[in-house]
Order: structure tokens, then sequence, then C-alpha cells
């Protein structure tokens, strides 16, 4: 059902499709893209993306996750060259009851997806999905591009973030926590481990960052934990970057950790002076770091 068409001339930029799951990433790139002049035509996935982006959209619709051929067709109907996809899906329901009906596949994603849905000759993996959703639209001559590309000042730059230096302790989990995580990412497993004393709490896996940091709680109440959260090795920074915002924060908090370790260059930080602010409220120490530090430190 369309919900707002506003849609107006503009011979500058060519207007950007704007594919939205859930946070505030799809809010960002929206600001981005319309700060540089362009029109936005945004799809907004039911259960999922904000409802305020309706008004800052040009042209929106909701869509069911499988509605892949009138995605296509709504953008190539306003002449979408350029599409970001931009906020989490939550993959969990894909196991539940009734997600058939309520994001019912269209031929055309029964098409593309159906190694996964129908015979279950191809995985669900993160990449394997996403890459199969990339190579459907790039058919229809529409590219996506990573929200970075109109957004790069979002990813996070190394450094201590907020709050102090890490402790010898804290340096050692955060190490033997990269490693671990990078090997879940090159699993596309996950992209956050949660660890204390060099022990693993909790792996992220299909329910998603929260749950994953709630679940090392469960184990180590208000003992204090360390998150570490990186990109996978040869991420595609047009889906499935790791993304923390204030959100990340109240859970680590909520669960008794107290420092959280970021890979920078590659993880989008939203909302960084607020992310900050409720970082120091919280006690929460906030470190960023790249891949060659972290393999330096490790090998010392």
């Amino acid at each position: 059902m369309k919900l707002s068409t506003r849609t107006q001339s503009n011979d500058r930029l060519p207007p950007l499709g704007l594919l939205a799951g859930w946070g505030r990433l799809p809010m960002k790139v929206a600001e981005a893209a319309k700060a540089e002049g362009r029109l936005i035509i945004g799809l907004g996935v039911h259960d999922h993306a904000d409802p305020a982006l309706v008004e800052m959209c040009d042209e929106f619709q909701w869509i069911g996750i499988g509605s892949v051929g009138r995605a296509i067709r709504v953008f190539r109907r306003h002449g979408v060259k350029q599409a970001v996809m931009a906020g989490k899906i939550h993959k969990a329901q894909f196991f539940r009851p009734g997600w058939w009906w309520r994001h019912r596949p269209d031929l055309k994603c029964l098409a593309a997806f159906s190694g996964q849905l129908l015979s279950g000759t191809k995985d669900r993996k993160d990449d394997t999905v996403l890459l199969t959703l990339v190579e459907a639209f790039a058919g229809a001559g529409i590219k996506f591009e990573a929200p970075t590309y109109f957004a790069p000042e979002l990813l996070v730059q190394s450094g201590l973030i907020v709050g102090k230096a890490p402790s010898q302790r804290q340096r050692r989990d955060l190490e033997f926590g990269w490693q671990l995580a990078k090997s879940m990412g090159g699993l596309d497993v996950g992209q956050t481990v949660c660890v204390k004393n060099q022990a693993v709490l909790a792996v992220e896996a299909i329910e998603g960052t929260d749950e994953c940091i709630q679940r090392a709680g469960d184990l180590c109440r208000h003992s204090g934990f360390t998150v570490v959260k990186v990109a996978k090795p040869g991420q595609d920074m047009r889906f499935d970057v790791p993304t923390v915002g204030t959100q990340t924060l109240e859970s680590i908090a909520k669960a008794g950790g107290n420092l959280l370790a970021l890979q920078s260059e590659q993880t989008i930080l939203l909302d960084a002076a607020e992310f900050q602010r409720n970082a120091k409220r919280l006690n929460i120490t906030v470190v960023a770091m790249g891949e060659a530090a972290a393999q330096t430190k490790t090998a010392a």
C-alpha cells in the first residue's frame, strides 16, 4: 500500500533506492542522500523499518521480505539505478510459523531463492542470501552501493572512543575475542562475541547482537565482561556491515558488560555524540582498532 508520494523533478542527481530494515541506519542514509539533492525512493520492510521514513522519502511503500519482484518494479518505475540496503533484518523470524504469509515470496523471489526456499540445496547464510538478492537487482539494472558510500562519516575511526584505557586483563580479553570473532565471521556465523578472562560467554548467531549480549549477562551477571564486534574477513560493505548505536550500549549495561571493542573503518557508529554521552553515563569503555593493530597485539 502506497503511503506517501511527493516526487518532484530533480535534474542534478539520479534517484536513490532505499531498501530499509530495522534501526536508525536507513534514516541516516536517507539524510545523507537528501543532503546531496537526491530523490529517495524508499521501500520499508514490514515489522522492521521505522515509520518515520515515510516522511523522509519522496516515494515510500511497505513491502514484505519476499517482495523482490515488486521492489524491482518500483525502483525501475522511478528510474532508480543505484540503491542501498540499510538496517537489520531479524532473520530468526524465517524459522517461525507464519512468516511465509506475512512476507510471502513473489515469483521473482522464488526464482532467485529457489535453492533456499524450495529445494534446500543452498544454505541460508547471510552472505549467500544477500549476494543472491544483490544479483537479482543487478539483473534488472539496479546496482547496490555501500551505505557508507553516501555517509562515510558513519565509519568509526581507530582509538579510544570513550572511557578509560582498557586494563591489561581487558586487553587480553579484547585480543582473544578479536581472533574468535574473526574466525566466526569467516564462517558467516556472526560478528560478535562476549568474553571474560579469555573464556567465551556467548557467540552471536541468528539471534543478533543484543540477544548474544543478553545471554552473556545471564551467565556472567554484573561482574564485567568484554564485547567484541568485528567485520567479517573480506567484508562486503554493501550489506551486513557491523553497526552499533545507543541500543547496543543499553544492552551491554543491562547485561553487566563494561567494554565494547569495535573494528575501525569497517564498523558503522550511529549518532556518535549521543553514543558517547550514553557510554559515559553507563560507564562503558569503547575502543576501536584496525586489523593490523589487532594482529600486532596478538603476536606480541
